[in-house]
């Protein structure tokens, strides 16, 4: 059964977490993402899950940590400074392989900064943020619909590979209101059989640990995340194009900042111009391979953020500057309008032609 609802981001990621299974979620209040735990704590006593607000960040994840090791669907959210607070225990869940769903509202910063949408935590997310060379799988949704839908997925590829999976959003998405389809699924029992939830009939305990004083073990351990993390970057890249096939000029964004570069794009296009759009879902593992293919038929890419530039590293090293990679990006909570992108596509456009001349 399916029902479409107009809700908050914020709430439809709830939603769809109690759908995927989540009836564990523990936090602490933050803007723009509070919406978010306030719906769950409405939700949660209604099906018999369980909403705590902790007394801080840091005891929030290590919640995590323990209802993840028992083997639960679990869930915490945060904002920017919230998520640097949560870093050393995202860490501990990456090495003990404990599959939980992180949500990331960004908002400006650095420092406590502003409760206005920002992408400037992208590095946070996708290089570790924590200690220790460990990964996490990255999902950016662009819509309240996808927000919906990358929470139930978010909370499948936690499972399939046990490792911690963050939702990267915005205080745009967080706070906007669309319609949303919520399609309810029967809940297929997850069998971890390496979960540390009782003894049963097993002969000897499960041990959930992160702690390897031998270095030979902690190397060979590292060794087998690697490897995990090495099939992750083959099977779950993804992304979106728009009319890239014969386009000149890329534009490359995700989240909101994707939405007001495809209506750019759509104006560059009614004004003859051959530009396309390139969103990554999955900002991590980055569609590295598919960004290198389409360096060899294009001209040149336009990265556009909201931030000082973070993901155009990762553009740069996927294309290997095989073509030029420019920028634009607003920092400290401020957006760029879709004439904004434009202005930059036409520019590029304008100075390739009269390079040619």
């Amino acid at each position: 059964m399916s029902e479409t609802r107009l809700m908050k981001g914020n709430e439809a990621i709830g939603e769809a977490a109690i759908i995927a299974g989540c009836r564990y979620y523990f936090g602490y209040p933050i803007t723009p993402q509070t919406e978010l735990m306030e719906y769950m704590a409405k939700r949660m006593p209604q099906i018999e899950g369980v909403f705590l607000q902790a007394e801080s960040e840091i005891a929030a994840i290590n919640m995590v940590y323990g209802a993840a090791g028992a083997g639960a669907r679990v869930m915490t959210s945060s904002s920017s400074p919230g998520i640097s607070l949560k870093a050393e225990g995202i860490s501990y869940c990456a090495g003990a392989e404990l599959p939980c769903v992180i949500v990331n509202i960004m908002r400006g910063g650095p420092g406590l900064g502003s409760i206005q949408p920002a992408q400037a935590d992208y590095f946070q997310a996708t290089k570790g943020g924590g200690h220790g060379d460990y990964r996490n799988i990255v999902l950016a949704p662009n819509s309240v619909q996808e927000m919906a839908d990358l929470t139930m997925l978010s909370f499948e590829l936690a499972d399939k590979y046990r490792n911690p999976v963050m939702l990267l959003g915005d205080g745009a998405l967080g706070q906007m209101m669309e319609p949303v389809n919520l399609e309810e699924k029967p809940l297929v029992s997850q069998e971890k059989p390496w979960a540390a939830n009782g003894l049963g009939e097993r002969t000897k305990p499960n041990v959930i640990n992160s702690l390897y004083l031998k270095p030979e073990q902690l190397e060979a351990h590292n060794i087998h995340l690697q490897n995990k993390y090495q099939k992750i970057i083959k099977q779950e890249c993804r992304w979106e194009e728009f009319s890239v096939e014969d386009a000149e000029l890329i534009v490359v964004a995700y989240g909101i900042t994707s939405r007001i570069a495809r209506s750019a794009v759509e104006m560059a296009k009614r004004d003859g111009l051959k530009v396309g759009l390139f969103r990554p879902i999955s900002l991590w593992p980055f569609p590295s391979e598919r960004l290198l293919t389409l360096a060899k038929q294009t001209r040149a890419f336009l990265v556009a953020e909201l931030s000082a530039g973070q993901m155009i590293e990762d553009v740069r090293l996927a294309t290997r500057q095989m073509k030029p990679v420019h920028f634009y990006g607003r920092m400290g909570g401020m957006m760029p309008s879709s004439r904004e992108i434009y202005n930059q596509v036409n520019l590029i456009v304008r100075e390739k032609k009269e390079a040619v001349k």
